[in-house]
């Protein structure tokens, strides 16, 4: 499965500085070898590459241009990867880092590129997947998900990752920071749902090691046969805190074919298609696989959703800005908006599912 293409406009690497990096590393013997450099397509935040040099192929990943380091922390998320390889088997390896921004304008990290499928909406829609095996691919994706909150992070050298007191208050305060920051236009959903939520939000929870966008297509599938994660990737909002927040994150991408075509659309997801559960269904599989208590999902849904509504404002605003050409970005402010409309809509009918799109 090929998941990569020419380099956009605009993005292009210093190939030379690359291999520079490839051989000091001593992941090639040579700067002069010849160097193929693609695109991954997937993805909207970081810049993710296919290197193939010297019969040996690797991923790199860069910020996108014009990114503050918040959310597009390369160290962070090397660190992270390297440091769970003894504890959680589903990362790949991870072989060099630097902070040299000379070299490529910005922090990146080299890692291994892991074979198998990784389920896009347009990669499941290609291979037109039976409902049976939807029921396969949940259920793998969330045995895993499952087990990396399961992590022993002490044991992996994560403690300092982040500071779980206090953590779903300061998640709310800072996306709603980071939302005013990035705002382009007035939304008036958008403030409801941030008022409600600091109103709203739990007081005491559990943690644990937490992805913090946890999708399908975050995830590498063996083979066709569904039965195995081999990879989880992007864990560049990783951190410590209530493993709640990363399952709203997921749900909140979560779109099913009961929902309006403008959400689908708005959110495309392979979660679409018939076989997968609904979202409170998928809720409930993981209170029975983890054991935890889902009964406050409103908050956690909706605090999902304005997560994503801010990452979709906060790459519309680069995009506007000039500072990206992607043309997938020229509409996500209007993503954006429809996140917060859902989530209004979900505190207003206390609801997950079924959730009319105005």
């Amino acid at each position: 499965m090929s998941t990569h293409q020419h380099v956009r406009k605009g993005e292009e690497l210093q190939e030379v500085n690359v291999k520079k990096f490839l051989q000091k590393k001593g992941l090639i013997h040579a700067v002069e070898s010849e160097l193929l450099v693609e695109q991954f397509t997937h993805g909207y935040s970081n810049l993710t590459y296919f290197l193939k040099i010297e019969d040996k192929e690797y991923v790199l990943r860069k910020p996108p241009i014009g990114a503050t380091k918040r959310g597009h922390d390369m160290g962070r998320e090397y660190k992270v990867q390297k440091a769970l390889q003894t504890q959680f088997s589903k990362v790949p390896k991870m072989y060099g880092y630097t902070e040299d921004a000379s070299l490529l304008g910005a922090p990146f990290y080299i890692m291994e590129k892991v074979d198998g499928i990784i389920l896009s909406y347009a990669e499941a829609k290609k291979r037109n997947i039976s409902p049976a095996n939807y029921q396969l691919i949940a259920n793998s994706w969330l045995d895993t998900f499952v087990a990396l909150h399961q992590v022993d992070y002490k044991a992996a050298g994560l403690s300092d990752l982040g500071r779980p007191e206090g953590y779903v208050e300061r998640q709310v305060t800072n996306w709603g920071k980071q939302y005013l920051k990035a705002a382009t236009e007035k939304v008036p959903a958008a403030e409801s749902v941030l008022k409600w939520m600091q109103s709203n939000q739990p007081t005491s929870y559990e943690h644990c090691l937490i992805h913090n966008d946890y999708k399908y297509d975050n995830v590498v599938f063996k083979d066709n046969s569904w039965q195995q994660v081999t990879a989880v990737l992007d864990w560049e909002m990783a951190t410590l805190g209530d493993p709640l927040m990363d399952l709203g994150t997921s749900l909140g991408y979560w779109t099913v074919a009961t929902d309006h075509a403008f959400i689908q659309q708005g959110i495309p997801s392979p979660t679409i298609f018939e076989g997968n559960p609904m979202r409170s269904e998928l809720a409930q599989m993981y209170a029975v696989k983890s054991g935890k208590n889902v009964d406050n999902l409103v908050f956690y849904y909706v605090f999902g959703l304005f997560k994503i509504a801010v990452i979709a404002q906060q790459i519309y605003y680069r995009y506007k800005k000039g500072l990206t050409t992607d043309p997938r970005f020229a509409q996500l402010n209007k993503a954006s908006e429809l996140c917060c409309n859902l989530a209004l809509q979900s505190i207003q009918t206390n609801k997950i599912d079924e959730l009319i799109c105005k």
